[in-house]
């Protein structure tokens, strides 16, 4: 690695950064051989079987069945410290679990290296950028860490809002937002298979958040799988196909957002000429509740399904309690 920073420190004089070259022929086997595994069969982007790690006496992860779909957005959802950076750690082989596997493409983690990884684009929650590099040196360096070109990267800095003269600055110069900005370009620059973002909308404001969204949901549509770790309930609201929610280190729900919603009470709202508000939640159909509340005086009746936030927080109340 220090060979490595040593050949960058040495280009960033020259403002470009050494051609990493294409993978020289027991590469380009081995990514062929992995290729070659990877067919219209293969259901399943990302799948893990008892999947459990402790740090000492401390769980991180505990009995994980995961089963996210090829072409899907999966978004996981979980309070501080439930185990979602531990669970991404151990997608990415990045932490070895303590029993279990994981697999992508129906590749075991491990064993695909090099030439899995090359369709597997990574954001962490804690983002951390060479500081002496500017913006477009470090967009190169991780375009030649995949292996892989970089055939989003104008595209992405444009529907970022990335200023490109900015580009040409060290990132120790850059916002929060900026250097997140540069980490969500550099995930999908490549055009992976499988997306995993952790946090990725931290330091972003609501119209990057938006046009974030709209990328995710252009990479669904091309067929490309993003496994999303937010706290951003909203965004998940909005491109999830499917939630899982963990807490205390274990997966305690997995359903699609609408099932989610379908399965907690409806919020009703009654409003009368009185001026008289009434709330109360239902289970079931809602025509089942228009025989069941006084109308004398009633002029409005709102209902509405339960949001993604009052399922998140029934469910880690349950948990705690």
């Amino acid at each position: 690695m220090c060979r490595v920073l040593a050949v960058v420190c040495r280009s960033c004089d020259s403002g470009s950064l050494p051609s990493h070259g294409e993978p020289g022929p027991p590469e380009r086997r081995r990514r062929r051989r992995w290729l070659g595994r990877v067919t219209a069969q293969d259901k399943h982007a990302i799948e893990t079987r008892d999947l459990s790690v402790r740090f000492g006496e401390v769980p991180g992860v505990l009995d994980l069945n995961l089963a996210v779909h090829v072409g899907e957005v999966y978004g996981f959802l979980g309070p501080n410290g439930a185990g979602k950076t531990t669970t991404i750690r151990l997608l990415l082989d990045l932490l070895r679990p303590d029993v279990g596997e994981v697999r992508l493409f129906g590749s075991e983690v491990r064993a695909g290296g090099a030439a899995l990884r090359a369709h597997v684009g990574f954001l962490p929650g804690d983002l951390a950028l060479f500081p002496f590099l500017n913006g477009f040196q470090t967009l190169r360096f991780l375009e030649g860490l995949s292996g892989r070109e970089a055939k989003l990267r104008d595209q992405l800095l444009e529907r970022l809002r990335f200023p490109l003269d900015a580009l040409k600055r060290p990132v120790r110069t850059y916002s929060t937002g900026m250097r997140q900005k540069i980490g969500i370009v550099a995930a999908f620059q490549h055009d992976p298979r499988l997306l995993v973002l952790d946090e990725p909308t931290t330091g972003l404001d609501p119209i990057v958040r938006d046009a974030f969204i709209e990328l995710v949901n252009d990479r669904r549509a091309a067929g490309r799988t993003v496994f999303l770790s937010s706290h951003v309930l909203d965004e998940i609201d909005r491109c999830a196909d499917r939630v899982g929610l963990i807490a205390g280190a274990r997966l305690r729900m997995e359903s699609t957002v609408s099932e989610l919603r379908e399965s907690r009470p409806r919020t009703v709202v009654l409003r009368y000429a009185d001026g008289r508000r009434e709330s109360r939640q239902h289970h079931g159909d809602p025509r089942e509740l228009l025989d069941q509340i006084p109308r004398d005086g009633l002029v409005e009746v709102e209902i509405r399904p339960a949001t993604l936030d009052e399922v998140f927080r029934s469910v880690v109340g349950e948990d705690t309690r």
